[in-house]
């Protein structure tokens, strides 16, 4: 592998130059420029050549995990710890996943329901428990506000909405858009945290009409409504943090193609055994 390095980038720097940084010799270099690739080496290239057009249809986003998974659907049989391997010696890797400093606001006033999950993050079926919740995207304008509603059986994003102020209408219009794509049947479980907007009179109103019934974290407990978080934080990872929007206009636009032409037709879930959402619920219903 070293070796093929130095071939690759010998138009670039000096072989000698190569040969001492990777502690090899040029002789042996030459000796091996001069022989036939092994089995070994040529299948090493293939799947290189592989990974990296797996790597870029993923925006540059999965690691060996989803690599060696998608190598699989295309039924190509080789070991998660070979990928890896290749990967480093590509130069390829993933998002790293950057700690987060999680704040709740307790609002314990609040005439909030009860956890009707209790940590169970689970659906058997589409359509029966969704959550929510509302995050903020910096920009040179100011913030852009993010409303989303996931189903827990796909982690699909049923609905979402975006606008410069978090009021109610911004969660209104996520609920709509979801309702409108979903048309779920009555006694729906909806899960958000404790956040105010979600408790106002309009919107509670709102999911009595459609036969909802309400869910709420317990005060200052973000890990109650993890699946919304970790969605967000797979987005911003991911997708909005290789940005520096200049206009909120700029940011809803990044939202949408992320979410509508790579989260739900083609990014990989581990908890779905590695397949994307819209993949998944069609497996899943077809059965």
């Amino acid at each position: 592998m070293k070796f093929r390095f130095v071939q690759e980038y010998r138009g670039t720097f000096r072989v000698g130059m190569m040969c001492r940084v990777l502690k090899v010799s040029r002789s042996g270099y030459y000796a091996w420029q001069r022989r036939q690739p092994s089995r070994r080496e040529v299948e090493d290239q293939a799947l290189v050549d592989r990974i990296r057009v797996i790597h870029a249809q993923s925006r540059e986003t999965y690691g060996s995990p989803r690599i060696h998974r998608a190598l699989r659907d295309d039924a190509i049989r080789v070991g998660r710890k070979r990928v890896a391997r290749l990967m480093r010696w590509e130069g390829l890797s993933g998002c790293s996943a950057q700690r987060f400093k999680r704040t709740a606001t307790v609002r314990a006033e609040l005439p909030a329901p009860g956890n009707l999950l209790d940590g169970d993050f689970s659906s058997r079926s589409p359509n029966r428990v969704w959550v929510g919740d509302v995050t903020q995207i910096r920009t040179r304008e100011g913030w852009l506000f993010l409303a989303v509603l996931l189903d827990l059986f796909s982690r699909k994003v049923v609905g979402y909405a975006t606008s410069p102020n978090p009021r109610q209408r911004l969660v209104l219009e996520a609920l709509e858009a979801a309702v409108a794509a979903r048309h779920p049947e009555p006694g729906l479980i909806h899960h958000t945290d404790r956040g105010g907007i979600y408790f106002s009179t309009e919107y509670q109103g709102r999911l009595d009409d459609y036969e909802m019934q309400c869910s709420a974290s317990k005060p200052g407990r973000c890990v109650d409504n993890a699946v919304a978080e970790s969605f967000f934080h797979t987005l911003k990872t991911e997708w909005l943090y290789h940005f520096d929007f200049y206009t909120k206009e700029e940011a809803r636009l990044a939202i949408f193609d992320y979410v509508e032409t790579f989260y739900k037709p083609s990014r990989l879930h581990s908890t779905l055994d590695y397949r994307s959402p819209n993949e998944y619920e069609r497996m899943k219903t077809a059965a």
